[in-house]
């Protein structure tokens, strides 16, 4: 819904203003929705040197940021990603860092090599201090456009969804043993009225999510931390697929992963950008509204 309303926003700007006013009425909106967000090595190792970190979709955008930083910070990596190549080149460089580092290359929407690799997750991580679930898929289809691709959505919920749930099943003994955090990349999308085009996407994400408030409350008692991390658009090569997407202000990977890392040091248990904080409840009331808005949309 937030992107729907700067892609809107752009254009009414692009018509009416001159370009130079234009670019930085842009650069000033976009240094507010997305302040600097930083994150000093210093603090990164003091909270992650020698510790255990299961990152899936490590190998590319902000998977593959939150990996470098976490190699950096000379942790303890098992990284999950479908380029072999790239979890290759990382595990060797985290192991020149004098740390430990194992891999495991995978499509998580195979169900029975996301079992394979659940059974060795058991057998081989005793304990794990935090898993960052940060595989995802995006689609962008409306309903009417998918009525022979029901594969759209068992592909997407497999891996947003299906794929979070079963790993941290598997993990959770040795997040038990290790009083570990589970950190959720979801999408600050999720917390507006729900945009056309974004059914698969959407429910994927919101499945996600309820499951992971679920478990906040459910694992508590076990000593297991879940935190869900609500960020807003990041240029990456799945978002830029969206020609709208890629012109917008947008955080980098290296911010998103920073966001990440933060939240799993802090005792909250979300992260949202400050504008989502203020704007979603109001969205909500304004919904028939802009539910109209969306009716009208081609």
């Amino acid at each position: 819904m937030m992107c729907g309303a700067l892609i809107t926003l752009q254009l009414v700007i692009k018509t009416v203003m001159m370009p130079s006013l234009r670019k930085k009425i842009i650069a000033i909106g976009g240094a507010l929705a997305y302040p600097t967000i930083s994150l000093s090595p210093d603090i990164t190792r003091e909270h992650f040197s020698g510790k255990w970190v299961l990152v899936t979709g490590a190998s590319h955008g902000i998977g593959r940021a939150l990996t470098e930083k976490l190699i950096s910070a000379g942790a303890n990596v098992f990284l999950i990603a479908r380029s072999e190549p790239d979890l290759r080149l990382l595990c060797a460089k985290a192991k020149q860092m004098g740390s430990s580092a194992d891999y495991c290359a995978i499509d998580l929407r195979d169900r029975e090599k996301l079992e394979q690799l659940c059974q060795k997750l058991r057998e081989t991580l005793p304990w794990l201090d935090y898993f960052f679930c940060n595989a995802g898929k995006s689609i962008h289809r409306k309903i009417n456009d998918a009525q022979d691709r029901l594969h759209d959505y068992d592909r997407t919920m497999d891996l947003n969804y299906r794929s979070l749930v079963a790993l941290s099943l598997a993990i959770l003994p040795a997040l038990k043993a290790s009083k570990g955090r589970i950190i959720y990349s979801s999408s600050v999308s999720t917390l507006y009225p729900m945009a056309p085009g974004w059914s698969a996407y959407h429910a994927s994400k919101s499945a996600a999510n309820t499951w992971c408030e679920t478990a906040s409350s459910e694992f508590a008692p076990l000593g297991v931390r879940v935190q869900i991390a609500y960020l807003p658009l990041v240029h990456t090569a799945m978002s830029d697929v969206n020609e709208q997407y890629k012109h917008l202000p947008a955080y980098a990977p290296s911010d998103a992963a920073n966001i990440l890392l933060k939240l799993a040091i802090r005792k909250v248990r979300t992260y949202k950008p400050w504008w989502a904080k203020l704007s979603a409840p109001i969205a909500y009331l304004f919904a028939p509204i802009i539910h109209l808005y969306y009716k009208r949309l081609p």
